[in-house]
C-alpha cells in the first residue's frame, strides 16, 4: 500500500476491496504530535504500519482517533500498538467501552461531542453521529484549523481512487446522506445542520475520495 501525500501535513492510506466495490481510507496527521485517523482492519494496519513509520522516523505515533468500534476503524488497534504502546486511543464513551473489552483499556482518551482536543498544530473539535454499528454513538473529528472534516462513514463514495481529491459542494453532498443511516429524522435533521454549521473546507471520508468543498 502506497501512502498517498495530500499536503505537507497529511498523507492518504487507500486500500481497494473489489468484491464490495469498496475503498477504505486511513490518515496520517504528521507534526509535533503526529495522529492516525483508523487504523483499518489488521491486514490494512499492517500493510500501513512501514509507511508510518517511513514517514515518521523515530517520531512516535501519539493518538489514533477511532470513530466508532468497527473493524475498518479499529481492527488493527492492538497490532498498532504492538509496535507504537504509547498511542493514546481517542474515541466516544460506548467505543471505548468497547475496545474494553477486547483488553484495550489504557491511556484511552474519551471525547464527547463538542469537546476540544489540541494535539501540537492541530485542534479537534469533535461532532455526535449516530454510526451504523447497532446505532452506537460515534464521532467525527473536525480539524479547526484547517477547516478538515474526517466524517468517517457519512459521506461514502464507491468504486475506485481515481483521484485523491475532487471538488463538490458542502450543501450537495450533506442531502446525499441517506435517511436509513439515521435512526430517525429528527436526528437526521440535527446531523445536517451539525455539519452545515461547521466551516468545512475538506470532507476526508472513511470511504472514497476526499473533496474540497
Amino acid at each position: 500500500m502506497e501512502a498517498i501525500k495530500i499536503s505537507d501535513m497529511i498523507y492518504l492510506f487507500n486500500s481497494y476491496l473489489e468484491f464490495i466495490d469498496l475503498t477504505f481510507n486511513q490518515y496520517l496527521l504528521i507534526g509535533e504530535k503526529p495522529i492516525l485517523i483508523h487504523t483499518g482492519s489488521n491486514d490494512q494496519t499492517a500493510a500501513i504500519l512501514p509507511q508510518i513509520k517511513g514517514i515518521l522516523g523515530s517520531k512516535p505515533l501519539e493518538y489514533v482517533f477511532v470513530s466508532h468500534f468497527e473493524s475498518d476503524e479499529c481492527g488493527g488497534l492492538s497490532f498498532l500498538m504492538n509496535y507504537y504502546p504509547q498511542v493514546k486511543p481517542i474515541c466516544s464513551q460506548v467505543t471505548a467501552r468497547q475496545l474494553m473489552g477486547f483488553g484495550i483499556t489504557k491511556d484511552i482518551i474519551v471525547k464527547n461531542p463538542g469537546e476540544i482536543l489540541e494535539a501540537g498544530e492541530y485542534k479537534f473539535k469533535f461532532v455526535s453521529y449516530p454510526s451504523e454499528m447497532h446505532l452506537w454513538e460515534g464521532l467525527m473529528a473536525f480539524e479547526t484549523k484547517q477547516g478538515l472534516l474526517f466524517s468517517s462513514d457519512i459521506f461514502i463514495q464507491r468504486g475506485k481512487l481515481e483521484q485523491p481529491i475532487i471538488s463538490s459542494n458542502l450543501k450537495d453532498e450533506v442531502q446525499k446522506i441517506p435517511l436509513e443511516q439515521v435512526p430517525s429524522p429528527d436526528v437526521h435533521k440535527v446531523l445536517v445542520e451539525t455539519i452545515l454549521n461547521l466551516p468545512v473546507k475538506y470532507i476526508m471520508p472513511g470511504h472514497g475520495p476526499c473533496k474540497k468543498v
